[in-house]
């Protein structure tokens, strides 16, 4: 076992790396640290290759986006509050979820339609309801909606099946560890919220 590990990592640096930068990430947003964000740029950049090598155009995109949405993050979470202070955790008003609908409908079958028929992309459809839900959930955080750790245990189960799908056994083990970050997010943010109110 130990002779595998150390065969993955010799053959798989970038995934480890991004492997350790997503963890440390997710870590720090679940303690609501500011340099959470700082990680998810240097992750998103990371694993913005190793989709692009994997053929996941959606899922490569994605990491680029997220990277303009961690430098919004940064800035809301410092000064999103109220006179411009430290943004709390709060839930997301309820005609935000009609809008978050409709983007997850619209992206889905537009980015689905083009990469099936103009690129050579795995699972084009899966993709990018993948990517759409991670694009709101992204969003969410960025406003420190709690919910947006529902979107990612959600997020995060679909995704385990299709790394794994992909070859890509490193990203689907920390997928699967994401999915419990995203757990103790919700409970601790929710936590956080309770003791506000």
């Amino acid at each position: 076992m130990g002779q595998q590990i150390t065969e993955y990592i010799r053959q798989n640096p970038l995934e480890l790396a991004g492997i350790i930068t997503t963890l440390w990430c997710v870590w720090l947003n679940t303690r609501q640290n500011i340099w959470g964000w700082f990680w998810a740029i240097v992750s998103s950049g990371i694993y913005g290759v190793i989709y692009y090598q994997a053929r996941l155009y959606s899922d490569m995109e994605l990491q680029g986006v997220f990277i303009a949405l961690s430098v919004y993050g940064w800035y809301q979470w410092l000064f999103g509050g109220k006179q411009k202070t430290v943004l709390p955790v709060s839930r997301m008003p309820l005609p935000f979820w009609l809008w978050c609908g409709v983007i997850f409908l619209a992206f889905t079958g537009l980015s689905g339609y083009l990469h099936g028929r103009y690129t050579n992309a795995s699972f084009p459809y899966f993709d990018s309801g993948l990517t759409a839900i991670s694009l709101v959930a992204q969003w969410q955080m960025a406003r420190k909606y709690l919910e947006n750790w529902i979107l990612w245990i959600v997020a995060d189960a679909f995704y385990v099946i299709l790394y794994f799908t992909k070859n890509l056994q490193g990203t689907a083990l920390l997928y699967a560890l994401l999915l419990g970050l995203a757990a103790k997010g919700y409970w601790d943010w929710k936590r956080s919220l309770l003791q506000r109110v």
